[in-house]
């Protein structure tokens, strides 16, 4: 299976190649920037009458203990559109009384139900038909994600179903491969070490990626024999009621996976701080992974996984091929809308290439194609809600007030949904806040440097860790920069790689813990130890 690296880049330049929809480039006249020369641009991309989504909603309940059930206040909340802001479907609103129910049937599924007393193989074949059921499924659910996501619908089908099903197909192999050591001690004894299901885990999990961070979390955690209670998004909500009831076709006993959506200072709240919860996971903001790790502190001191934020460097240097530079640079930032924890959101170029890479990465800013994501070779669809959307352009109004050069787009596409135009400065200053602070939007920022030992140093000079990038033909470079960069994967040549087997997580304050691969089992599972005395041993 090829890694979604290759995916991600073969869908890059098919929608680079694709029939264009109308582009339409302004020039407002209005001058911004340090020298007050820099000309403003804008992109416009013609939004004909939006595709009618090609899927029925079928689930809006809570999954609790297997069945699909309304929120205990009879309570719902609304689900949008984000490309018109129009209401999808009204969810059950779950909150500290459903994640109750939710806890108490994953403890009693893990207590006493069959999932952790199975064979391992057993839950393997499970979690092997479930992922047979998503690819049958994966039309609707590609569908549902664009739908309420705005995420382009080539990305969802072509990229993001076909790694879901693969990461599942990753941990279903690992359940019947996890076991203990025999330890060799200082006397006679016999030392074996057990590694053992953590018990009831709550996950919490974001609107950007919602299947696929459903994947990073349940994968591994059912692998290893836990019961799980899965808060999803209050943005995105759908497509995991959607895969959650698949897992039951697949055969999973009620009580292993409950699902719950709500808003986070009720529902995740009341998960983090839960006393019969024994882990918690959780992907989002890092002001909200603190709040999350302060209630599972001040509970019952559960521990907590971590995948927080980033502003994560991207660094071409001065023998870099700069058309190709440009074209991985422009993915890094603008892919998935920005809305990326690892977008490389810092664009550090060699002062000897800084002036074509400016030139080549603004008019390939002007080229991206935005529109409905159900429309091929749409490349950007819109931010997630009002709320992101509002935030990208305070960040945008921040660089031009800054004095940060803006060279095209700027403003809002359109005049309904959340569609934010391509942007690009230059000129930018580490300290600016567009420099500093997690956009989680298409805004690029390229910033210029003289040497090796200067962008370590200014690469460095962040809260984050989470990744970074670097693009160079020297090997010695390469290493260089890999070594010296605190972050938490360093893409050399590439960017967002991610196979099921790669580790994902952060150094400082982007996280704690990793996901995916080998080092995700260690979240949820504990180590014991099982001592016996031996009786004249043969050997020691």
């Amino acid at each position: 299976t090829d890694s979604l690296f290759f995916q991600l880049i073969s869908l890059f330049f098919i929608l680079t190649k694709s029939v264009i929809l109308h582009v339409k480039t302004i020039n407002s006249g209005k001058n911004s920037g340090r020298n007050g020369i820099g000309k403003r641009f804008s992109t416009a991309a013609a939004l004909e009458d939006l595709i009618v989504p090609p899927v029925q909603i079928a689930y809006t309940q809570n999954l609790i203990d297997g069945k699909f059930v309304d929120a205990a206040s009879g309570k719902t909340f609304p689900t949008y559109d984000p490309r018109t802001g129009d209401v999808i479907a009204n969810v059950a609103e779950g909150d500290a009384e459903d994640i109750d129910r939710a806890v108490a049937a994953a403890r009693k599924a893990f207590d006493e139900g069959p999932w952790p007393k199975m064979t391992p193989y057993e839950r393997s074949r499970i979690m092997l038909r479930f992922a047979d059921l998503v690819e049958k499924h994966s039309e609707e659910l590609a569908a549902l994600e664009t739908w309420n996501n705005g995420k382009p619908h080539e990305q969802a089908a072509k990229s993001e179903l076909p790694m879901f099903i693969r990461l599942f197909h990753y941990y279903a192999g690992w359940a019947d491969k996890i076991h203990g050591l025999t330890v060799p001690a200082d006397g006679p004894h016999h030392v074996q070490t057990l590694h053992e299901p953590i018990g009831v885990a709550g996950q919490i999990i974001p609107w950007n990626f919602p299947l696929l961070m459903f994947a990073w979390k349940v994968g591994p955690a059912l692998a290893c024999g836990n019961t799980i209670v899965l808060k999803t998004a209050e943005q995105t909500p759908l497509t995991a009621l959607y895969v959650a009831k698949l897992f039951h076709e697949a055969g999973l006993p009620p009580g292993v996976l409950n699902v719950v959506s709500g808003y986070g200072p009720t529902a995740g709240a009341a998960l983090a701080s839960h006393m019969d919860v024994d882990k918690v996971a959780f992907t989002g903001s890092t002001d909200t992974g603190k709040i999350v790790l302060e209630l599972a502190a001040k509970s019952n001191l559960k521990p907590v996984t971590l995948e927080l934020g980033g502003k994560s460097p991207f660094i071409i240097c001065e023998d870099a091929d700069v058309d190709k530079a440009v074209e991985l640079a422009h993915f890094a930032l603008f892919f998935n809308q920005g809305q990326c924890c690892c977008a490389g959101s810092r664009t550090f170029v060699h002062e000897r290439v800084y002036d074509e890479f400016l030139e080549k990465a603004k008019a390939r800013a002007l080229r991206r194609v935005v529109g409905d994501p159900f429309r091929k070779g749409v490349e950007q669809g819109p931010q997630i809600d009002t709320e992101q959307f509002e935030k990208v352009l305070r960040y945008i109004r921040s660089g031009i007030e800054s004095n940060a050069t803006l060279e095209c787009g700027g403003d809002r596409l359109g005049t309904k949904g959340y569609f934010v135009q391509p942007t690009v400065f230059s000129n930018v200053k580490d300290d600016m806040l567009i420099a500093k602070d997690e956009i989680f939007g298409p805004v690029q920022s390229i910033l210029k440097f003289k040497d090796i030992d200067e962008v370590i140093r200014r690469a460095n000079n962040t809260r984050y860790g989470l990744a970074a990038g670097v693009f160079t033909k020297s090997v010695e470079t390469a290493n260089t920069l890999t070594r010296a960069l605190r972050a938490g994967t360093v893409w050399v040549n590439c960017f967002d790689v991610f196979d099921a087997a790669i580790p994902f997580g952060g150094y400082k304050m982007s996280g704690i813990g990793r996901e995916k691969g080998i080092y995700s089992l260690h979240n949820y599972l504990q180590v014991k130890a099982v001592v016996t005395p031996l009786k004249n041993p043969a050997w020691l």
